[in-house]
């Protein structure tokens, strides 16, 4: 991809790569209303975009911290089966963030419900153990986001 190629007609959208470059692997969800997805994630969730193409109904998203998503209004073209609610059956997104605080201000605010948490996790990475503030909530569409904070990491605890 080009600078060019994200360099759309002012009419047809925005354009500009992501902040941190294009990520190696970035998901693109299938969504049934671009314009409420896109209110989900980058009012309570701080996504921004990089760009779009309005015409596709489509938006490719960024975080500060390197998170990328793509959201694509259904279309027919690249369902692969029957596309039922919640569309995120089986599947996770782990969203790395610099603080969660403001994110779960505005989801109160929008009064959009927590699936789980907020929680602090300690989990064994090696030798050592990672540490996460963590909580999960369901977009619009009903994929389940993991948003964590990093706590740093510690000794392994030793058990008797």
């Amino acid at each position: 991809m080009t600078d060019t190629d994200l360099d759309p007609d002012p009419g047809q959208g925005r354009g500009r790569r992501p902040a941190g470059g294009f990520a190696p692997l970035v998901a693109e969800l299938l969504v049934e209303d671009l314009a409420a997805s896109l209110g989900f994630w980058s009012g309570p969730l701080g996504f921004t975009v990089a760009y779009d193409r309005p015409a596709e109904r489509f938006a490719y998203l960024e975080r500060p911290e390197g998170g990328q998503i793509m959201l694509h209004q259904r279309c027919g073209v690249w369902e692969t089966g029957a596309l039922a609610r919640p569309f995120g059956r089986g599947v996770m997104f782990q969203i790395a963030v610099a603080g969660l605080e403001p994110i779960i201000g505005r989801l109160e605010q929008a009064g959009w419900p927590l699936h789980a948490g907020p929680r602090e996790a300690w989990r064994r990475i090696g030798d050592r153990e990672g540490g996460r503030r963590e909580i999960a909530v369901l977009d619009p569409d009903g994929y389940l986001l993991m948003l964590a904070e990093d706590l740093g990491s510690r000794p392994l605890r030793q058990t008797p």
